[in-house]
């Protein structure tokens, strides 16, 4: 039987599963990265490890460098340059691994083993959660570009709101200024309705998916949060549509747990935003996998590696023809 291990590094949470070729899950782990996210991920690799491993595959926050195999996760600090595939590999005894962008094989994943539908081309998924990132996938072959950092659809300038001046002047941990992120990530939000009076419940957490379920119940600041990240991502999903010529835009990732408090007047805003005809085609849909499409796309990268690249290469193409 041929097995893989998947791993999806987010800047909260991380995952890990045994997938075979079927893409069968035959075990699953999650964890918080905690304080000490080297000592996190060597816990989870190691009760994860299987006799009869192949290989592994990635997902990870980025930026990340997949010809070296090193990782700078915006999200968490104590990772800068980090070499995370010989990590992993030595945590497996020398397996092969593969890496790419967290969001990348969110949609590969999706693009694998969800519900992407028969005639979609250009699938561009996107994460929303302690970051926002992106991945494209073009006729089944994620896009990765030179770097393999394609997709930060969360660094791309935030568009301007109208009657709101604090959007687009906020500071990104990126080191940018006015990021997609600094707006629609799940600690913007939370950060933003905060200052503007927003009172969690007693007890309750003062998080993204607590500002979710006050604006459910009806909480105007809580709402008015969701409504501005939704405005600021439809306005990046319109630019990279325009660009790339998009089918579909699949989101997935904690804040967009939250569903059609996120999804209803991202879906407005982008029907808004959409001048050309071209664009008025696009949809915009929940992960049919939810948390476990980058796990699959990381999978899938373990199952079909890409050649062995030098810095003068370009990154390969995966197509998933085989799966």
């Amino acid at each position: 039987m041929t097995a893989v291990l998947a791993l999806d590094i987010g800047g909260t949470t991380f995952a890990a599963a045994v997938v075979d070729a079927t893409g069968a899950v035959l075990a699953r782990r999650e964890t918080p990265v905690g304080p000490d996210p080297t000592a996190t991920l060597g816990a989870l690799v190691r009760e994860l490890a299987v006799p009869d491993l192949t290989g592994a595959g990635i997902g990870s926050a980025g930026p990340l460098d997949p010809v070296r195999g090193t990782v700078s996760p915006v999200n968490i600090p104590a990772w800068r340059g980090f070499p995370l595939t010989s990590t992993v590999s030595d945590l497996l005894g020398g397996l092969p691994v593969t890496l790419a962008g967290d969001a990348q094989c969110m949609a590969l994943g999706e693009w694998w083993r969800g519900a992407r539908g028969g005639d979609t081309r250009v699938l561009l998924g996107v994460v929303v959660s302690t970051g926002v990132g992106g991945g494209l996938v073009v006729d089944g072959v994620p896009y990765l570009g030179p770097t393999g950092n394609a997709g930060h659809i969360g660094h791309m300038p935030a568009p301007a709101l109208p009657g709101d001046a604090a959007a687009g002047a906020e500071p990104c941990p990126c080191g940018g200024t006015g990021c997609v992120e600094t707006i629609a990530s799940g600690t913007s939000m939370a950060r933003w309705a905060l200052a503007r009076g927003w009172r969690p419940a007693p007890g309750g957490g003062r998080d993204a998916r607590a500002l979710a379920a006050a604006a459910r119940a009806g909480d105007p600041i809580a709402a008015a949060a969701f409504d501005r990240a939704a405005r600021a991502v439809a306005g990046a999903l319109l630019s990279a549509a325009a660009l790339f010529d998009v089918d579909r835009v699949v989101i997935g990732g904690g804040v967009a747990a939250a569903g059609e408090i996120l999804l209803d007047p991202l879906r407005r805003a982008v029907a808004a935003g959409a001048g050309m005809g071209f664009l008025r085609r696009l949809t915009v849909e929940p992960t049919a996998l939810g948390r476990d499409a980058g796990l699959y796309g990381a999978a899938a990268l373990a199952l079909n590696p890409p050649i062995t690249l030098t810095r003068e290469e370009s990154l390969p193409l995966h197509p998933l023809d085989t799966f």
